[in-house]
């Protein structure tokens, strides 16, 4: 249950900066926050949201890189179904040219997490074939699009055929209703034998032995998500002659600033992902605006399974 209530106003610490909050998005994690699965680190605020957008009002000492007034982005630990919310500097970007204020609060945690999951860990290339399970998502219609500006093959699986016209309205050259479909004979057809170079999965459990079997021969199977439960069986025979590896990694959990930081990956994005946003090769997708006070509605909304591309919360 989630209620709209009165919260004291956040102060910046050392490095920190107060985003007056214009709008900010609903994500999975804060699904789970809500039903009592997925903690927010020690110390963080336990207002759910992982990012927003909006206009920075406060400025903690050592902040020189950002000004009150600025308008902004930002990846959050928390705390974004808020008025106001105190971030670290690191974690503060530019809205892109071409993106408005409201809209860009549904891009730090998808720009983050796909990026540093496809491109940091995944290592993708223009000559690989990515795999994105739940295309239809927020992290999916995301996924597509920069695998396409990176020139690779994008294959997805959706669950309706819906969702699968979607995924191709966005680029995605293969797409699989995995409802109906295999999807690893789907992606081997379409690749004549050659499966996935690289998996983006949100599934966890359910699909690791099938994930295995899709990939090709040094290949990479990213895991994001548990959605499809916590604990499977791992026969290590068959990742040894593909030589394959396996990685799981979470966002919200790593530090603030030093190597494999949050302050990092923002960098990176802004470097070299923004331009992309920039100049249109990658769009924010987004179903639908909710006022911030209804976010029990937007919950309901993204239980539903009909959501492609965010569900953004605005004042």
């Amino acid at each position: 249950m989630l209620e709209w209530v009165d919260h004291p106003d956040p102060s910046p610490a050392a490095g920190e900066v107060v985003i007056d909050v214009t709008a900010s998005a609903v994500n999975r994690a804060d699904l789970m926050q809500r039903q009592g699965l997925y903690d927010p680190p020690p110390g963080t605020t336990p207002i759910p949201g992982l990012e927003c957008s909006g206009v920075i009002s406060a400025l903690g000492s050592n902040v020189t890189d950002w000004r009150v007034g600025d308008e902004v982005c930002a990846l959050l630990a928390g705390g974004g179904y808020a008025e106001r919310v105190a971030v670290p500097a690191s974690q503060v970007m530019p809205v892109p040219r071409g993106v408005d204020l409201v809209t860009a609060a549904g891009l730090p945690e998808v720009a983050c997490t796909v990026w540093s999951n496809v491109v940091g860990v995944g290592r993708l290339t223009a000559e690989d074939v990515l795999l994105v399970h739940g295309g239809a998502s927020g992290i999916g219609t995301f996924a597509i699009q920069l695998g396409k500006a990176l020139g690779a093959t994008v294959a997805v699986t959706a669950g309706s055929p819906d969702r699968v016209a979607r995924c191709r309205e966005l680029g995605a050259d293969v797409a699989i209703d995995h409802r109906r479909e295999d999807f690893v004979a789907e992606v081997r057809r379409a690749t004549a034998g050659h499966g996935a170079d690289v998996v983006l999965d949100n599934m966890g459990a359910k699909y690791l032995s099938r994930n295995i079997d899709v990939l090709a021969a040094d290949g990479r199977l990213v895991v994001i998500g548990m959605q499809g439960g916590r604990k499977a069986e791992l026969d290590l025979s068959a990742l040894l002659p593909k030589r394959l590896s396996i990685s799981a990694t979470g966002l919200r959990s790593r530090p603030v600033s030093g190597p494999s930081s949050k302050a990092v990956i923002v960098a990176d994005v802004v470097e070299r992902l923004w331009p992309m946003v920039e100049d249109g090769r990658i769009r924010p997708i987004v179903q639908d605006r909710v006022p911030l006070t209804e976010a029990g509605r937007a919950h309901e909304l993204l239980e539903s399974g009909g959501v492609v591309g965010k569900l953004l919360l605005v004042r």
